[in-house]
């Protein structure tokens, strides 16, 4: 047993440690703790506007004007500290807690994200079962996999005229391939000598598909979705900074406008902690569905 927990231990302190100088360095960089700062020269007139939109403090000269305005530890603590106190506060369209825009992205995420599933699992499952049908849809698959999803925007708010509509629309899109190419390479890839056995007790189709086949083709079936909902979350950060309204990625340009760099990275942090939970989950599934001869 301690065999197993040491390793585990070890890369959780080794973690800690990174994390540990990544905070010390951080720090130095930001409240110039590192070494004594050399006179810098005084900055121009665009300089100074600049400092002035970041929200610098340039009334002290040039070697005040130079330091950097990237929020300290202490500022970043504050700001943590006032968006986990309220998460779910909505004082208005551009005034929504931290909690609200990331349920508005999930919200979005898990509706195209279902439909991307409702469409190419089936599909997959057609192609990876008929070389002729693979091979019709080919060249259709090859063309529009490399389209990036946000190429997609412009056609989606010019036909659907509905921001939301849109970024799930974006979602769908960017999900179906990877989950697509994944069903049809686990359904072609089960063993043969388990499909000749069915075909010998006269299996049904539909049984076949369902107790044969699926089960041998969902662990390559939940890498797509797990690939698939890694896309989506990318992209729907990307896509409601484009559209705005709610959203994640509206609330990270929302706050780069407000001139609030704390809560830009804040946001950030919370982007990436949402996206691997989302991963981890996917692939606790995935590991509960894999089978170890």
């Amino acid at each position: 047993m301690n065999g197993l927990r040491s390793p585990a231990l070890r890369s959780a302190t080794l973690s800690l440690l990174i994390l540990a100088l990544l905070l010390l360095v951080w720090h130095l960089a930001t409240t110039g703790g590192a070494a004594p700062a050399a006179p810098k020269a005084a900055m121009t007139a665009e300089e100074i506007e600049y400092a002035k939109l970041l929200g610098k403090d340039v009334s002290g000269g040039g070697a005040d004007a130079a330091k950097s305005g990237f929020p300290t530890l202490q500022q970043m603590g504050a700001a943590i500290a006032t968006q986990l106190a309220s998460p779910f506060y909505d004082n208005g369209p551009n005034d929504k807690g931290i909690g609200l825009q990331l349920a508005y992205s999930l919200g979005r995420v898990a509706l195209g994200f279902g439909l991307a599933a409702l469409v190419a699992i089936p599909l997959g499952f057609l192609i990876g079962m008929s070389p002729l049908i693979y091979r019709a849809l080919d060249p259709f698959i090859q063309v529009l996999k490399p389209i990036s999803p946000l190429a997609w925007m412009p056609l989606a708010l010019y036909t659907i005229k509905d921001s939301n509509i849109s970024g799930i629309f974006v979602i769908f899109i960017c999900s179906v391939w990877p989950m697509l190419l994944n069903t049809a390479f686990g359904v072609a890839g089960v063993r043969r000598e388990w499909l000749n056995v069915a075909r010998t007790l006269e299996v049904k189709p539909l049984r076949r598909a369902f107790e044969v086949i699926l089960p041998a083709a969902a662990p390559t079936i939940l890498t797509g979705m797990r690939i698939s909902m890694g896309i989506a979350w990318l992209v729907i950060v990307a896509a409601e900074m484009l559209v705005g309204g709610t959203g994640i990625g509206y609330f990270v340009w929302n706050e780069w406008n407000n001139l609030s760099l704390p809560n830009v990275i804040f946001a950030i942090l919370m982007i990436g902690v949402v996206g691997m939970l989302l991963d981890l989950m996917f692939a606790r599934l995935q590991k509960a569905v894999t089978y170890v001869d």
